[in-house]
């Protein structure tokens, strides 16, 4: 078995334990798998063991990596997500080759990504990144201007707004983890009130995934327990 596979249903059940706890069904919890660094071949790895979703971060890397999956697996489905900062003139490649994009911070790029969304394709699932813990050094819209940022993209045409994402600062203690999960989640309430359909709500890491499910995650965005330490380039 594959080191890859091993890591896989590691996750899996630390995912099934975390959803236990909290009492809730298992199934409303999607696994990302967050491939950035990692080459085709790990993902080729993941997806023979079950995995279907994956998540990117450096779009030149992440669109290498797709045609050389499509070339050499192309009975492979898998369903991309791009999961990082984005640049206005990054857009277009976005919005022609992923299926979801959890880093939305302001109206611009959103407009952007509905006007070069192809029109043969399903709408892109957006997800509103949220500033949550207010770090100067991370991106993503204040919390209090959420709802007016969400109901503008949810008008665009060629996009789905789904729901919310946030990469909180990291802490230790998992009640110290859990506070801006449940601020997030309290934040997704508001919009729901408000009449915006959203069901997502993308929060949890490697290190924080058992506090994002106990408060409420859809989507945890797992890298390094499934491939390993990442090697940046020097």
């Amino acid at each position: 078995m594959s080191v890859i596979r091993q890591n896989l249903q590691a996750v899996r059940q630390r995912i099934t334990d975390a959803a236990d706890s909290a009492q809730r069904d298992v199934h409303g919890i999607d696994l990302l798998a967050v491939s950035k660094t990692f080459d085709a071949d790990a993902v080729i790895a993941a997806a023979e063991a079950g995995q279907t979703s994956f998540g990117e971060n450096y779009l030149q890397e992440a669109l290498d990596k797709m045609n050389t999956i499509r070339a050499e697996r192309p009975d492979l489905a898998l369903e991309w997500h791009f999961i990082g900062p984005i640049q206005s003139n990054k857009t277009r490649p976005i919005a022609e080759n992923f299926d979801w994009v959890h880093s939305v911070d302001r109206e611009k790029i959103a407009q952007r990504l509905s006007e070069q969304r192809p029109a043969n394709l399903p709408p892109l699932n957006i997800c509103l990144q949220v500033n949550i813990s207010g770090e100067a050094s991370k991106s993503g819209v204040l919390p209090g201007d959420a709802l007016a940022v969400a109901s503008t993209i949810s008008q665009l045409p060629h996009l789905r707004l789904r729901g919310l994402m946030a990469i909180p600062e990291a802490e230790g203690d998992e009640a110290q983890q859990r506070a801006p999960f449940r601020q997030l989640h309290a934040l997704f309430d508001q919009l729901c009130a408000a009449g915006l359909p959203l069901d997502t709500l993308s929060m949890g890491m490697s290190a924080d995934m058992t506090a994002a499910i106990a408060e409420g995650a859809t989507i945890v965005r797992i890298g390094s327990a499934i491939f390993g330490t990442r090697e940046y380039a020097k």
